[in-house]
């Protein structure tokens, strides 16, 4: 496989966790009561919409399609959400556990971007992107931590 095409894979399966992301933090978004996490999230389901153009753009620069959809394992953990909502008539400690799990995941995908052989303009947009899931992780553990 040539280095574009491995770049591209890596970069293909970063848009699917961003994908993941809108959808859960929009869902979330939805579920919750708390005005300030609806704010927090909602923010976050735009930024990871921009994170994912950003990456579908390098795609195209290297020569590649982007990816359009998510993961299975993103649906199931949407799904999820709905069903934690629904259950528990949006009980916002139980959606902020489930956010927080969800950009957990979001950063060990980076993690593991990180560890292959990428073109330096990649790398940083990358690093750049999993600093921004780093600090949405902290601040969902702080508003959880005070709920």
């Amino acid at each position: 496989m040539t280095t574009n095409k491995k770049t591209v894979s890596v970069l293909n399966d970063l848009i699917e966790t961003c994908n993941d992301g809108v959808k859960g933090f929009r869902t979330a978004a939805d579920s919750v009561t708390n005005p300030r996490a609806k704010t927090v999230f909602s923010a976050r389901a735009a930024e990871i919409e921009e994170a994912s153009h950003e990456l579908a753009a390098e795609v195209r620069n290297l020569g590649g399609d982007p990816q359009k959809s998510g993961t299975a394992a993103g649906a199931v953990h949407r799904s999820w959400l709905d069903l934690k909502a629904a259950v528990t008539g949006g009980d916002d400690e139980g959606i902020l556990t489930e956010c927080a799990r969800g950009e957990d995941h979001a950063i060990k995908a980076y993690d593991s971007a990180l560890k292959k052989d990428l073109p330096t303009q990649t790398r940083t947009m990358i690093e750049k992107q999993r600093s921004g899931a780093i600090a949405n992780l902290d601040t969902v553990r702080q508003m959880k931590n005070a709920a």
